[in-house]
C-alpha cells in the first residue's frame, strides 16, 4: 500500500535506498529516453518492411517484424523478432531473437543471431533502425563464412538450389 504522494513504478529502480541503486536509476532514465527517442524516430522513418516497437508498456521489450524480401525464399513471410534493451543501452547491444523459425545459416534453432553489430562491432551509434536493416540484409546476403548452424551455411555454399528450397519451405510452414 502506498501512503502519501509517492508515484508508483513497476520498475525495480524505485528501491533506490534499499541496496543503493541510484547509480542504475540514472542510466535508467538516461537508456529509456534513448529508447524513446529512437522510437519516435522509428515510428516516423521505418526501414522498408519493417516495423517494431514496445511489447505492452514495457520500453525495454520490443516486438518486431521483418517481411521476407522479394526475390528470396523468405519472400512475403513475417517474420517476428524479441528485442531486449539491456538497463546500460545504447552501450551495450540488445538482444535479438527470432520467435518465426527460419532455416538460415546465421540463426540458430533457438532464434539467436549471428550478427557482428549485435557483439563485438556494437557502437552507441547505432540504433534500432540499423540494426533491423542490418538483420534484413542477411535474408539477401548471409554470411555462411560466420554462420551459426555450419549444416545450412555448408548447404547454401554447396547446393544452393536446394537451400533455398528448404528455407521456401520453412518460410511457407512457420512464417505465413
Amino acid at each position: 500500500m502506498m501512503i502519501g504522494g509517492g508515484r508508483s513504478s513497476s520498475s525495480s529502480t524505485t528501491a533506490t535506498a534499499a541496496g543503493g541503486t541510484w547509480v542504475s536509476t540514472t542510466s535508467v532514465s538516461t537508456s529509456g529516453k534513448r529508447i524513446q527517442r529512437e522510437m519516435s524516430e522509428l515510428n516516423v522513418d521505418p526501414p522498408p518492411h519493417c516495423s517494431a516497437g514496445p511489447k505492452g508498456d514495457n520500453l525495454y521489450h520490443w516486438v518486431a517484424t521483418i517481411i521476407g524480401p522479394p526475390g528470396t525464399p523468405y519472400q512475403g513471410g513475417i517474420f517476428f523478432l524479441d528485442i531486449t534493451f539491456p538497463s546500460d543501452y545504447p552501450f551495450k547491444p540488445p538482444k535479438v531473437v527470432f520467435k518465426t523459425r527460419i532455416y538460415h545459416c546465421n540463426v540458430d534453432a533457438a532464434g539467436n543471431l549471428s550478427l557482428d553489430i549485435l557483439k563485438d562491432s556494437w557502437s552507441p551509434a547505432l540504433t534500432v533502425t540499423k540494426v533491423l536493416t542490418a538483420i534484413k540484409s542477411i535474408f539477401t546476403n548471409p554470411d555462411p563464412y560466420n554462420p551459426h548452424v555450419s549444416g545450412i551455411a555448408r548447404l547454401y555454399l554447396t547446393d544452393k538450389a536446394k537451400h533455398d528450397e528448404i528455407a521456401a519451405e520453412w518460410t511457407l510452414r512457420f512464417a505465413k
